[in-house]
């Protein structure tokens, strides 16, 4: 039996051309009968378009004001800036990914806002940002698949900073700030 192929089956058999031209031509009458030349459909995506937009500007301008909250409580107690800044720097991101212009301009807040305790700052942080995370959970429902996988993942890392600030605690906060011990036997 030879190595090589015979010169009669070296190219395609004609069962094989026949089914590609048929698959060929049945996946051109498919798209073609999918168009739909009265434009009834165009009516209807302009709703959805205009739908994402609406949505998209709402996270926009939740993140904007999740921005101007970090901006003010590291304006109010600067010892946060340290922990903040990771995060702060997550939530400009996300602005600019929904579509936010100009960050630094719409992050502005009352600093009277700002609880004067360092610690209930973060939990007032650590609760935006929970409620901003719900507030895109919920608007997946009517989200386009594109924008409701955006929001899904902005929606998780929302979720993740909340915990973070619940959890976080500030350093120099809570501690004498001298390294002493604290009395807990290390296995030393």
């Amino acid at each position: 039996m030879p190595l090589t192929p015979s010169p009669v089956t070296a190219g395609p058999r004609r069962r094989s051309l026949l089914a590609g031209a048929l698959g060929a031509g049945g996946a051109l009458g498919l798209v073609a009968g999918c168009s739909d030349d009265d434009g009834g459909s165009d009516d209807s995506e302009r709703a959805d378009d205009a739908a994402a937009r609406k949505l998209r500007a709402h996270a926009t301008r939740e993140s904007q004001a999740l921005l101007a909250r970090y901006d003010g409580t590291v304006a109010a107690h600067a010892g946060l800036a340290g922990l903040l800044r990771p995060l702060r720097a997550q939530t400009a991101r996300h602005t600019e990914v929904l579509g936010g212009k100009d960050a630094a301009r719409a992050s502005r807040t009352n600093r009277s806002a700002v609880p004067s305790d360092a610690k209930q700052a973060l939990t007032a942080l650590a609760e935006a940002e929970r409620r901003t995370a719900d507030a895109r959970t919920k608007a997946l429902m009517d989200a386009p698949p594109a924008l409701a996988r955006l929001l899904a993942s902005l929606a998780a890392a929302g979720a993740a900073a909340a915990y973070l600030l619940a959890e976080g605690e500030p350093r120099g906060a809570g501690d004498s700030g001298g390294g002493e011990d604290d009395g807990k036997d290390r296995g030393a």
